[in-house]
């Protein structure tokens, strides 16, 4: 069966939770907080799902005006499903959603830099950042 992606409104924490595990994202995560991650989600209003069959195996999730930028915060693809382009495509279709005139900034966990090189995302050295107090 294919991967199939899709806009949602209405992914839920728990399966949102799942994949974070599954991808290895879930360290970099509040995943043993569900209250926080379904703040997240409810505070997101861009996310493509990639799915096979009924099960959700990858996630993009974005905050974005649809004009101008786009924040890709969270790129999940459960570990069993990587290696097959499901991340590539999830990007691809987070920047088709979000528009022609927005760009796209994701902050790369360290372990993933590598993937982010070999789809030839562009790096930008002007990246400056407040990071989380908790």
């Amino acid at each position: 069966m294919a991967i199939a992606y899709e806009r949602t409104d209405d992914l839920d924490a728990d399966t949102f939770i799942r994949v974070l595990k599954n991808s290895g994202l879930a360290e970099r995560r509040p995943a043993d907080d569900r209250d926080r991650i379904a703040r997240m989600l409810a505070g997101s209003n861009l996310v493509i799902v990639a799915r096979d069959g009924g099960d959700v195996v990858g996630v993009a999730r974005s905050v974005t005006d649809f004009a101008y930028c786009c924040y890709l915060s969270d790129l999940a693809v459960d570990r069993a499903y990587q290696g097959r382009g499901i991340g590539r495509r999830l990007i691809e279709e987070t920047r088709r959603a979000a528009g022609p005139e927005a760009m796209c900034l994701l902050l790369s966990a360290p372990n993933s830099i590598s993937f982010y090189e070999a789809i030839q995302m562009p790096s930008q050295p002007r990246a400056f950042m407040f990071p989380r107090e908790r």
